[in-house]
């Protein structure tokens, strides 16, 4: 009943754990496209030396700020968006 008093409502263990499950499968999601979307740009198949070069480190490095980047944008957006329709609820 905190929540009629301004408080937040207890979540149980259970959805403690349903959130962290999905928080991870999220982070690992973008962690895998991130790999996928970057090697596929930046790195050679033929793999012709065991290191990375300076060219694909350097475009590896850009990829991934750009990934982050963008994914901070879209993070921003879909927020304001989601705030939009709520705040238009409210309105009524």
């Amino acid at each position: 009943m905190s929540f009629l008093f301004g408080g937040r409502p207890q979540i149980s263990s259970e959805q403690k754990i349903a959130q962290a499950e999905a928080e991870i499968d999220m982070v690992s999601d973008m962690y895998t496209r991130l790999v996928q979307s970057c090697s596929k740009k930046c790195i050679d198949n033929s793999y012709r030396e065991a290191d990375l070069n300076k060219g694909e480190s350097v475009c590896l490095d850009r990829c991934v700020a750009k990934f982050f980047e963008v994914n901070v944008k879209v993070s921003e957006k879909m927020q304001g968006e989601a705030q939009n329709k709520s705040g238009g609820m409210f309105n009524m």
